[in-house]
């Protein structure tokens, strides 16, 4: 499901909104144990894009 969220993600990222609302659903939809790996690839792929969106839903990335 992690690899799903992920393409989304990057097919959305262009628009502030959909990547907000697309990141929403896709915390709901991942297990537990791939939330960290998620988070640091959403970091890492995101960060000055929508770095100000991801420290909404995640502890910001040291």
């Amino acid at each position: 499901m992690i690899d799903y969220v992920k393409t989304i993600l990057q097919k959305v990222s262009f628009s502030r909104y959909l990547f907000e609302r697309e990141l929403r659903k896709g915390l709901r939809l991942i297990s537990p144990h791939e939330a960290e790996e998620f988070r640091h690839w959403c970091y890492s792929t995101f960060e000055k894009l929508h770095g100000a969106i991801l420290n909404r839903y995640f502890q910001p990335a040291m």
